[in-house]
């Protein structure tokens, strides 16, 4: 599979809750590149661990960009009372991911999930 078919199954498994399945498309030694402050976190176990927290969420590809061993992807996150702009990129070699980084407009979906004031 090239990385744009290994990304978007990714998702798709991911977002259907198979995980265990999804685990197959992950390197051994995959580096998350989660940002904020944990930072990295290396590992199948780390990736497995954050799946384990899923969140009721769906992920809608509006984009996908690929070149080489990179893709990236455009997609809209939903989930209840939000729906935001994210972005993903993923390096793939011999059909895994080996490297991944996220973006997500936090801003926006604190926005929308904060409470709207009443009359003053």
């Amino acid at each position: 599979m090239i990385p744009s078919e290994v990304h978007a199954r990714l998702v798709e498994l991911w977002t259907a809750g198979r995980f265990k399945e999804g685990l197959r498309y992950i390197d051994p030694d995959v580096v998350d590149h989660r940002g904020g402050t944990d930072g990295d976190h290396h590992g199948i176990d780390a990736w497995r661990a954050k799946w384990d927290q899923k969140a009721d969420v769906t992920v809608q590809i509006e984009q996908n960009v690929s070149e080489g061993e990179f893709s990236v992807n455009r997609y809209t996150t939903s989930g209840p009372g939000y729906a935001v702009t994210s972005m993903d990129m993923v390096r793939v070699r011999d059909g895994r991911v080996v490297e991944h980084w996220a973006l997500m407009d936090v801003t926006a979906r604190a926005a929308q999930l904060s409470p709207t004031p009443t009359g003053t």
